[in-house]
C-alpha cells in the first residue's frame, strides 16, 4: 500500500519535471538555418581562401563582416518569423527573454568587432569571437538541448586555443572550420530535439 503511493508520487514527481521541462523549451532558433550558416561560413573561408585576397586585414576584415552579416540575417530571420507566427508583439514577448539573455555577450563581441581593428589586434578577432560566441551558448543551458551547450564550450575550447595558438588574421580557415563544425552540429542538435528525437533538456 505504501509502496503503490511512493510510486504515484514519483509519476507524478516525473510529470511536474516534463511540465517545467516543456515550458522551459525554447523554439525560436532554427535548426536549419544554423547548419546553412555553418556552410556560409566554410564557403566563406574557401572564397577568401581561392581569391587570395591580399593580406591586407582590413579587406579580410569586411569579408568576415559579410558573412557575418548573411548569418545573422539567417538565425535572426528565422527567430521573427517564429516570434511572428506566434501573434509577434501581440502575443506574449516574454517568450523571446531566452534569446535577450544571449544580448550582453553579444554586445562585447560588437564593441570588441570595433576596438580591435582600430588598434591593429586583428589576429585576436577569431578567439574572441569564438569565445563570446561560446559564452552566447551558456544561458540556454536550460531551453535548449544540453548539447547545444556542449557546443558553446566547443568554441570557448576553440577560442582559448587561438588565443594560445596565435593565427594571422589573413588565414581563414580557423574560422571557416570551427564555425562549420559549430555551427552544423549545433543545427543538427536543435533540429533533432525539435522534432522530438532528443529531449534532454
Amino acid at each position: 500500500m505504501i509502496a503503490n503511493h511512493v510510486h504515484d508520487a514519483l509519476r507524478q514527481v516525473d510529470r511536474l519535471r516534463e511540465l517545467v521541462l516543456d515550458r522551459r523549451r525554447f523554439l525560436g532558433y532554427s535548426g536549419k538555418a544554423r547548419v546553412i550558416g555553418g556552410v556560409v561560413a566554410l564557403s566563406g573561408a574557401a572564397a577568401i581562401y581561392a581569391f587570395r585576397l591580399p593580406v591586407d586585414p582590413w579587406l579580410h576584415f569586411f569579408a568576415w563582416c559579410g558573412v557575418l552579416a548573411v548569418a545573422l540575417i539567417l538565425n535572426y530571420g528565422g527567430l521573427f518569423l517564429w516570434f511572428a507566427a506566434g501573434g509577434g508583439f501581440r502575443g506574449e514577448l516574454s517568450r523571446l527573454a531566452p534569446a535577450l539573455d544571449a544580448v550582453p555577450s553579444l554586445a562585447v563581441g560588437a564593441f570588441a568587432t570595433v576596438a580591435l581593428p582600430l588598434r591593429g589586434a586583428f589576429d585576436l578577432l577569431p578567439p574572441i569571437w569564438m569565445c563570446l560566441y561560446g559564452l552566447t551558448h551558456v544561458p540556454y543551458r536550460l531551453n535548449l538541448p544540453r548539447s547545444n551547450y556542449y557546443v558553446g564550450l566547443f568554441y570557448i575550447s576553440a577560442g582559448v586555443l587561438f588565443l594560445l595558438w596565435r593565427q594571422p588574421f589573413t588565414n581563414p580557415w580557423p574560422m571557416g572550420v570551427v564555425f562549420f563544425v559549430g555551427e552544423v552540429a549545433g543545427g543538427i542538435s536543435l533540429t533533432r530535439w525539435r522534432g522530438g528525437e532528443v529531449c534532454d533538456g
